[in-house]
């Protein structure tokens, strides 16, 4: 009985590890198939000077797509507004997320979770409807902004918010940051719930002030989220596209084009498809190294 012991255990670890990888497998198809190849598929024909055309045959460049990329100015102009986009959005969103979340906190269970619905609505809500009713507030003729504006003297006239460079991408900022704080929001009060109030308690009896119970205590134990929170936000910001999309389309003169979204116009308006995808490879590796990096000063903080 003893010597038989070791071999049923075995047959039951690989029974139990089979059945394991059958459940994992529509998963790991999908992940394949939808994933892990299209990725390959962008890397393969960023080499390639291919139009999507069913009679065209793809010729091999090379790095050509990528030396073109950093001679191309408009590009080059939709990499910096992406940059603008990315370093305005995401400091100011964890910063605001983690305020609020502090501040509804401390507040009654029914008023924390009322304020968390509200925050996080905008997220919930489908783009189209989010993108509706802002383009109608940024009206130049009857939207609330100029209304506004004008009610308590802060312009003159009308502005066109959308239909002017020196507005439009800020415009897409400010509607960016409405739709990314409620999930980090969400996330903070979970974190700050998780604290270990025993170190609080001890900290707030040797005579610790509040901010120094939050950056002592509070900040270290919450780092792990925001680490998190700065990761998710940093992607997204990068992949703003939508946005762009429904409201100005890239316009004025380019000044709010952002990558992923002249990655969508030169792929399928263009139909340069190998050029579009060499760029998709470079925002690729940009967003793995920004993330690289807030991981490791993560882990360093903590």
């Amino acid at each position: 009985m003893r010597a038989s012991r070791p071999g049923m255990s075995r047959a039951l670890v690989r029974r139990e590890t089979i059945a394991g990888y059958l459940f994992l497998l529509p998963s790991l198809f999908f992940f394949l198939v939808f994933v892990i190849y299209p990725m390959f598929m962008c890397i393969y024909t960023s080499f390639f000077d291919s139009n999507m055309g069913k009679d065209a045959v793809d010729m091999f460049i090379g790095l050509g797509n990528y030396k073109e990329l950093f001679q191309d100015k408009i590009f080059l102009g939709a990499l910096k507004n992406t940059a603008i986009i990315v370093l305005v959005s995401v400091p100011t969103v964890c910063a605001f997320s983690l305020w609020v979340s502090s501040a509804i906190y401390n507040m009654k269970p029914v008023f924390t979770s009322a304020f968390r619905c509200i925050f996080y609505l905008p997220v919930v809500t489908g783009s189209v409807a989010v993108t509706v009713v802002w383009k109608w507030m940024y009206n130049n003729y009857y939207g609330i902004f100029n209304y506004l504006g004008k009610s308590v003297g802060l312009i003159d006239s009308n502005i066109n918010w959308l239909g002017d460079p020196k507005y439009a991408l800020w415009c897409i900022i400010l509607i960016l940051f409405t739709t990314s704080v409620g999930q980090p929001i969400v996330l903070y009060v979970s974190a700050l719930g998780n604290v270990d109030q025993t170190l609080v308690e001890a900290a707030e009896v040797d005579g610790a002030t509040k901010t120094q119970v939050f950056w002592k205590i509070k900040w270290a134990q919450i780092m792990p989220t925001t680490l998190y929170i700065l990761i998710i936000t940093t992607i997204n910001s990068f992949q703003c596209f939508a946005l762009i999309q429904l409201l100005t389309s890239g316009g004025p003169s380019h000044s709010t084009d952002t990558v992923m979204y002249y990655i969508y116009y030169t792929a399928f308006k263009l139909y340069r498809y190998g050029y579009g995808n060499a760029m998709g490879v470079v925002l690729m590796v940009i967003i793995a190294i920004l993330s690289a990096i807030q991981y490791k000063l993560g882990q360093t903080d903590s």
